[in-house]
């Protein structure tokens, strides 16, 4: 599911955001519905014709797989490649090239978010790309979109382990939204506190669903 449509269910009430997920992703019969959500095969209809009234108005014009076809494998190539090294670089002007104006930038399981390049800028020059951290990256694939494995050098384990799945949203050839999947314990919210956030252990839970079940490596010597 790309996280456009992850995003856009949020939005519906539970009956019918089960509807949409046992008929539309998981495949289920009007029938067997209604029997999961125990409810009539009308009302798991009519929750259904609701649910997708609600996501296609929240839906961007061109899905992510959409997008992807219409660039060729040397484009593609390009924004995984000129992204990974960037990032390893520390570059912020580099990173925020690949943006669009209006780009936004996000780290479940965290609410805080940043919105437009200046508000990128800021916070990638005070965190992640301050120069403290040394950063390796493996493309990946995620939800049907482009994704990168971020990896922070470890003094105790001599070896790049997992941070975050970087999943990017494109907008022809520039990056509108970059979700990072963080894998470390999630310290306090302060400042202070998320400047140190590279820092904590692995979450085991984390890290086996953004990196294992991607085939991504447990680590980079």
């Amino acid at each position: 599911m790309e996280l456009a449509f992850v995003a856009a269910i949020q939005h519906l009430p539970a009956s019918q955001r089960a509807a949409l997920i046992l008929r539309e992703v998981l495949g289920f019969s009007a029938r067997e519905a209604a029997e999961t959500l125990e409810t009539t095969t009308a009302s798991v209809n009519s929750a259904l014709q609701r649910a997708r009234a609600t996501v296609e108005e929240r839906l961007p014009d061109q899905s992510q797989q959409a997008t992807l076809r219409s660039l060729d494998d040397e484009e593609l190539g390009k924004v995984v490649e000129g992204y990974m090294d960037a990032m390893e670089r520390c570059d912020v002007d580099a990173v925020v090239s690949m943006l669009t104006e209006d780009a936004a930038w996000s780290m479940p399981p965290m609410t805080t978010w940043y919105s437009g390049r200046e508000s990128i800028v800021a916070f990638l020059s005070e965190w992640p790309l301050s120069g403290r951290w040394r950063w390796r990256h493996v493309p990946a694939q995620a939800n049907g979109q482009l994704a990168v494995g971020s990896y922070t050098w470890d003094d105790e384990e001599e070896a790049y382990i997992p941070f975050a799945l970087d999943v990017l949203t494109l907008r022809g050839t520039k990056i509108s939204d970059i979700t990072s999947f963080i894998t470390r314990a999630e310290p306090p919210p302060e400042r202070l506190h998320l400047a140190e956030w590279p820092d904590e252990p692995a979450d085991p839970r984390r890290t086996a669903v953004a990196f294992e079940r991607l085939g991504l490596p447990e680590r980079l010597d």
